[in-house]
């Protein structure tokens, strides 16, 4: 059954090791066919490391918390209301910067495609240098 409206008792809660998705809109939940939007609630600690989308651009927006978010090299402490875009196939990554937990909403276009969702990098050069590796669980949950 699809929704033109979700409210906060109809949404997709999926566990993952850097914290619970609560999806909003994919398809199955929504008739989107060309966006995906889930809230990710990340506790202090965790992150979601270095990572690419091969046939999705996205937007990470902070609800609340801090981030360092990083797109490509580039890195930047990001709070509520800041905002990064991430381009199709571009290696990013989200670190909880703060001592509280770090809520934002990840928005990603499409919500269609082949081919995998998430390709994960950050045990590979140059990512496993510019950052140490964390150890959450399994990393592309």
């Amino acid at each position: 059954m699809t929704h033109t409206f979700v409210t906060r008792t109809e949404l997709q809660v999926e566990p993952s090791p850097w914290g619970p998705h609560e999806w909003m809109c994919r398809p199955g939940l929504t008739e989107a066919r060309n966006l995906l939007m889930v809230r990710v609630l990340m506790p202090p600690g965790t992150a979601h490391q270095f990572h690419r989308h091969p046939t999705m651009e996205e937007v990470i927006y902070v609800i609340s918390g801090l981030a360092e978010q990083w797109v490509d090299r580039a890195h930047q402490r990001l709070g509520p209301g800041d905002m990064a875009h991430i381009p199709m196939d571009v290696v990013h990554g989200t670190y909880n910067a703060g001592p509280d937990p770090l809520v934002f909403l990840a928005i990603l276009s499409p919500a269609t495609f082949e081919g995998p969702a998430l390709v994960d990098v950050h045990l590979e050069e140059p990512w496993c240098s510019l950052r140490s590796p964390m150890s959450l669980g399994n990393p592309t949950s």
